[in-house]
């Protein structure tokens, strides 16, 4: 992980998500689907599934990816595993003009995204949180949360668990 010399704050993902709020925006909503793009500071950008589906299909460009990369605590090495491409590609797309990623990896960015935004929420830190998502955790099969993420069943499990967490519920 890579949190020891980054200070991440809520502030830095309201960044991202008007970001992403605006590329969303610029998607041609004649081929996509009509959202109702509201002030991204009024709502949370995860809440608005449609604004995703839209990025997801559209792709996400590499200069808005790299926003999302520093705001969360994952290494290059682990967004390389996360999207299923070599290191090599990753660096090799990011000399690109213009590049998007594909849909299968757009989605998995937002995924990581999320989970990592929802827990900041949870955890008094982002220290506790990094540390969370790299300890056995009992509740999922004694396997740490950031192993759980490479799938989209596995972070939903990390979901539910951080939710739990949130409420006060813990196995």
């Amino acid at each position: 992980m890579n949190y020891e010399n980054q200070k991440i704050s809520k502030t830095d993902f309201n960044i991202v998500q008007e970001a992403m709020s605006m590329y969303a925006q610029k998607i041609d909503t004649a081929t996509y689907f009509k959202t109702s793009i509201k002030n991204s500071n009024d709502v949370d950008f995860f809440d608005d599934k449609m604004n995703i589906i839209n990025i997801i299909r559209k792709g996400l460009p590499f200069d808005l990816f790299l926003k999302i990369k520093d705001i969360t605590p994952f290494t290059e090495d682990d967004w390389a595993d996360y999207l299923n491409i070599s290191k090599k590609t990753l660096q090799r797309n990011s000399q690109i003009e213009n590049y998007l990623f594909k849909p299968i990896h757009t989605e998995k960015i937002i995924e990581l995204a999320e989970v990592t935004n929802f827990g900041l929420e949870v955890f008094d830190s982002q220290e506790q949180f990094y540390l969370w998502l790299n300890t056995p955790s009992f509740a999922l099969g004694n396997l740490k949360p950031a192993e759980l993420l490479r799938d989209s069943y596995g972070k939903e499990l990390v979901m539910n668990e951080l939710n739990s967490i949130d409420q006060g519920i813990f196995a």
